[in-house]
């Protein structure tokens, strides 16, 4: 299994692994000797239908058997097939994103495996095995939990939802089940994703499901108490993501103030200028974002923000673009991300006017990823001093030569991270999925040195 895209797409990847492995199948590492491969890939920009091609092209080289599926298997071709097939046409089938039982049907034509009931579902104490929650391929003590697919916006730049479809909401007694057997098999850190996590359960007008035999809404606020509550009953952190800033989103804050769920949003602002905003179809302008900013900030003071944006988007002015560095200047981002605009076939901004060159674009991401930069070092350096907790990621001897790890402020290879140096006492051992404390000692770049103690 070759999984390539977003946090989402593994998830995808999860249920259809889960699937196989529920139908007596066994998963490789090589491509090579492996009866098959699938490659399930991401189509949102150009380098990422790149990447996936070039992946595809790599499983076709080595094992010649190649089932694909996700984002980038729905874009259409030119000859009434799929671009994937008028690239690659050897391979044996090609579905859309979230389609596990097409993949399954692929499977079973390519590669027919009887079930034997009496050995196949024998869990085999594989470390990835979580119960209900199925199979997961991140490590053992982190996990991504899918609430919803798809999703209602439709902003210029984006063909998500051409290719996974409108809003769908999971049943909320569904979603956590699936977060109780994740803490149960030691999962210390529960990533929540989506296209649009502020947006959950408005597709079933926030009806009413059950869960352990009570009454709780389909809504975000009722589902982040519940993982709250699970997660102070197994000493373990809830982090959002995807999170767009509506006003219904206040309601978190004393969540977070209380310590039930990570103060950290995930926030995808994309640009601060209104009329780039009206360009991008975006569902909110940067006044009122810095006006929310600031009141979370004053209802959780240790709120951490992260977020992604868009420089050199088409029409893009010079006065828009040095608007969206004031904004970063005032708005105070902890980390951020920034794209040089890319034009993604399907998506209705490839016909707006204004298209910047290449090189200008380029030149506006680094001048942005500057100013973000610094303000994330400023932001870094007030946490010398401190005591935080760290999730513990990399621990070699036990942490004897030290480690690394996350603090509630780094999400898993997006934000930056914690080095730790040798513990002081000799009986002071670090473990992976195990929480530590650490004095942090300095800042280095995005990423803070601590002292276990």
């Amino acid at each position: 299994m070759v999984s390539l895209g977003c946090p989402k797409a593994l998830t995808d990847s999860e249920l259809i692994v889960t699937q196989l492995r529920a139908e007596g199948y066994e998963t490789s590492t090589r491509l090579e000797g492996a009866d098959l491969v699938i490659v399930n890939t991401c189509g949102f920009i150009d380098e990422a239908v790149k990447e996936s091609l070039d992946a595809i092209g790599e499983a076709l080289a080595e094992n010649g058997r190649v089932i694909v599926t996700g984002c980038l298997g729905a874009k259409p071709g030119q000859h009434g097939g799929t671009l994937v097939q008028d690239v690659h046409p050897k391979v044996l089938a090609v579905t859309g994103p979230h389609a596990t039982q097409e993949v399954m049907d692929a499977v079973h034509r390519a590669v027919p495996k009887p079930h034997d009931p009496f050995i196949d579902l024998v869990p085999e104490a594989r470390a990835e095995f979580r119960g209900a929650a199925g199979i997961k391929l991140t490590p053992r003590h982190y996990a991504y939990l899918k609430i919803s697919e798809g999703c209602n916006h439709r902003c210029s730049f984006c063909i998500i939802p051409s290719m996974r479809g409108d809003l769908v909401s999971r049943p909320i007694g569904e979603v956590l089940t699936e977060a109780r057997a994740l803490f149960e098999s030691g999962v210390k850190e529960l990533l929540i994703v989506s296209q649009d996590t502020s947006a959950y359960g408005v597709d079933l007008k926030y009806r009413t499901g059950f869960w352990d035999g009570r009454p709780i809404k389909t809504r975000l606020f009722e589902l982040c108490e519940a993982l709250g509550e699970l997660a102070h009953e197994h000493k373990a952190w809830v982090r959002l993501h995807y999170v767009y800033p509506y006003p219904h989103i206040d309601q978190l804050l004393p969540l977070m103030a209380a310590g039930r769920i990570l103060p950290y949003l995930d926030v995808p602002f994309q640009h601060s200028h209104p009329d780039v905003l009206a360009r991008m179809k975006r569902p909110a302008s940067g006044e009122r974002n810095l006006e929310r900013l600031a009141a979370w900030r004053k209802a959780c003071p240790e709120l951490v923000v992260r977020s992604t944006f868009i420089a050199g988007f088409p029409g893009e002015t010079e006065a828009e673009f040095e608007y969206l560095l004031q904004f970063m200047r005032e708005a105070q981002i902890d980390r951020a991300g920034c794209f040089a605009y890319s034009p993604v076939n399907g998506a209705a901004a490839n016909a707006l006017p204004g298209q910047l060159p290449q090189a200008l674009r380029e030149e506006r991401r680094a001048r942005f990823m500057a100013v973000a930069e610094a303000v994330s070092t400023r932001r870094l350096q007030r946490r010398v001093g401190a005591t935080m907790q760290v999730l513990v990621d990399h621990a070699p001897a036990l942490g004897r030569k030290g480690g690394r790890g996350r603090s509630y402020a780094d999400a898993p290879e997006i934000d930056g991270v914690v080095h730790l140096l040798p513990p002081e006492k000799a009986s002071k051992t670090l473990k992976i999925g195990e929480f530590t404390r650490a004095r942090i000692l300095a800042a280095e770049g995005h990423d803070l040195v601590g002292l276990p103690i």
